[in-house]
């Protein structure tokens, strides 16, 4: 199964993640689909950029979203 997600960047106590379209067999931070947005929660404004058509793509072609990403994308 497709599932949207986040996958971890960063340094150590500085995440920066990545939100991506990859198999759900997949590990975490394994190879990935394609790259959608991204999330920074440790800067002061807690950046959010999501390619909202890609995003409503890949849930029309059946993906599913983490729940974590499925919080971020819909507080916004």
């Amino acid at each position: 199964m497709t599932v949207i997600r986040m996958t971890r960047m960063g340094r150590k106590k500085k995440p920066f993640y990545r939100i991506v379209v990859t198999d759900s067999r997949k590990r975490r931070d394994g190879g990935w689909i394609e790259s959608i947005g991204h999330y920074n929660p440790v800067s002061a404004d807690k950046t959010l950029v999501v390619d909202q058509e890609r995003l409503n793509y890949w849930i029309s072609v059946g993906a599913q979203m983490s729940p974590t990403v499925k919080k971020i994308t819909t507080a916004k």
